[in-house]
């Protein structure tokens, strides 16, 4: 049997590692080839939703002379939550997981971050936030998927910049960088393109944190849609895991973002520094206007903008 092991961005505190991934047969969902014309690009991001995982098969973490042994979930994925007391310094680490399948053996090296000592996280949606996706027209984003490559696909104006500076804020030492998540509805079957593309446009080097993965064609016309209860529990972990540090949270008005970052405001009233919400429509709405209002009563910053520009000034005014 041919197996495909996929690791993905992973992360530590002063107590654990948390370490992630998926178990494939075959193949992995394609690394994306920028030459490609838009119709072979097409087939390369439907085989993406044509993957098939492994399910309760062994898979062993390794780094410095550990070895942590566990098995994949039901859908392939394994989420390995590793007690660790030895000193682990700040920045990222490279480990290793082999998985092994009736007698066949596949090893992959991965990298885990344990962020370095100060005051900002930073935890931003993709789709419509600096990604334009075109998330409110289904046809559309679709559209878009299918015929444009990540070097085709683009961020929004000063985005980049913003995250940068996002990046360093309030650090002396400029060799050093602020703890990064990018948290979305896509699945994790576009975890490729969305680190590709990051790495493209120089944005911050993240964890990032997807929906479950599909394993369908039909899967791929709703792929970033449904439930997005899932994001409101990432969310929610990465703030506990990492309860020394105040989050800046990005999204848009395009989908559930303000509400989710409202709850999640109300639940950690002191580890909320800002909330940035993009404006995807010609008029802001009223109804996110209102949240922002609720969320800055209780002594969290807010912005809600159209252009990045204008929360790149907000952040130097505010945080910087």
């Amino acid at each position: 049997m041919k197996l495909d092991l996929k690791i993905y961005r992973s992360y530590a505190n002063e107590r654990e590692i948390v370490v992630m991934g998926h178990l494939f047969k075959k193949h992995a969902p394609d690394v994306f080839d920028l030459d490609k014309r838009w119709y072979k690009h097409a087939w390369a991001v439907i085989r993406m939703f044509r993957i098939k995982t492994i399910a309760n098969a062994e898979v062993i973490f390794k780094f410095k002379g550990k070895e942590i042994a566990s098995k994949t979930l039901d859908d392939g994925h394994f989420r390995l939550t590793i007690p660790y007391h030895e000193e682990i310094g700040s920045g990222w680490h490279e480990f290793e997981v082999a998985a092994k399948v009736e007698g066949n053996i596949r090893v992959e090296k991965g990298e885990f971050v344990k962020p370095y000592p100060g005051e900002y996280g930073v935890i931003s949606d993709i789709d419509d936030t600096f990604l334009i996706s075109h998330s409110g027209n289904i046809f559309k984003k679709v559209y878009v998927m299918l015929t444009k490559n990540i070097n085709k696909r683009t961020v929004f104006d000063e985005s980049v910049d913003h995250y940068k500076f996002l990046n360093r804020l309030g650090r002396e030492d400029k060799s050093t960088n602020n703890a990064f998540f990018y948290v979305s509805s896509s699945e994790w079957n576009l975890y490729n393109f969305i680190s590709q593309f990051a790495d493209l446009n120089e944005l911050p080097k993240a964890v990032l944190k997807l929906k479950d993965i599909k394993t369908g064609i039909a899967d791929f016309l709703f792929s970033g849609g449904g439930d997005h209860n899932h994001k409101f529990y990432k969310i929610k972990h990465l703030v506990e895991f990492y309860p020394e540090l105040r989050f800046v949270l990005l999204g848009d008005d395009s989908q559930k973002d303000a509400y989710i970052y409202q709850d999640i405001t109300k639940i950690f009233p002191e580890n909320i520094s800002t909330v940035y919400i993009r404006q995807t429509k010609k008029k802001k709405k009223k109804e996110i206007k209102k949240i922002l209002k609720n969320i800055e009563s209780m002594g969290v910053k807010v912005c809600y903008f159209r252009e990045s520009q204008q929360a790149m000034q907000h952040t130097k005014e505010h945080l910087g």
